[in-house]
Order: C-alpha cells, then structure tokens, then sequence
C-alpha cells in the first residue's frame, strides 16, 4: 500500500510497479509484514540528496516507520509512536 501522492488528500492506495500491482509476502502467521509499517506525516525523502552510508537518493516519499508493539493497527491508524532508532529502508 503507498500514500498517493497525486490525489486529492492523499489517499492509501495499493503500489503499482510495472503496471502491475504490488503485494508483500506474509510472513506466517502474519499477513504481510510481521510489523505495523506506514510513514511519517509531513515528511519528504529529498531526491537530490545522497546518503553517505548508502549511496542512495530520496525517493520523494514520506519517510517510512516500523512501529514495533504488540498491538496491530488498523490500515490508515493514526498513532502515536517514540523513535527508538533508525534503519535504511531501501525501495526496490
């Protein structure tokens, strides 16, 4: 699933690639990912800057969470989450 950009109020849309859609693998017993994965609100991955550590460029997308609680959240939750650390999630 991917914030759409495009559209008015930036609706939760299912990720298209190559004209087909986009799926996770679940991970059993979970379906899909194995946590709550969304993004930061207001935030922008800038294209034109390059990370050191990685090599890599924004991809113009609201930077990416892993909320990691026990709890699963609904998709489009709102919730209030505390940085823990940081990890390089890198688009395919």
């Amino acid at each position: 699933m991917e914030i759409n950009k495009e559209e008015k109020l930036n609706p939760i849309r299912q990720d298209v690639k190559k004209g087909a859609l986009r799926y996770v693998k679940n991970v059993f017993p979970h379906h899909g990912y194995i946590w709550n994965y969304g993004a930061f609100p207001q935030t922008w991955e800038d294209p034109d800057h390059t990370t050191e550590e990685t090599g890599t460029k924004g991809d113009k997308d609201p930077l990416d969470v892993c909320e990691i609680g026990y709890k699963v959240h609904p998709r489009g939750a709102v919730i209030q989450v505390k940085v823990l650390g940081t990890m390089c999630l890198v688009d395919e």
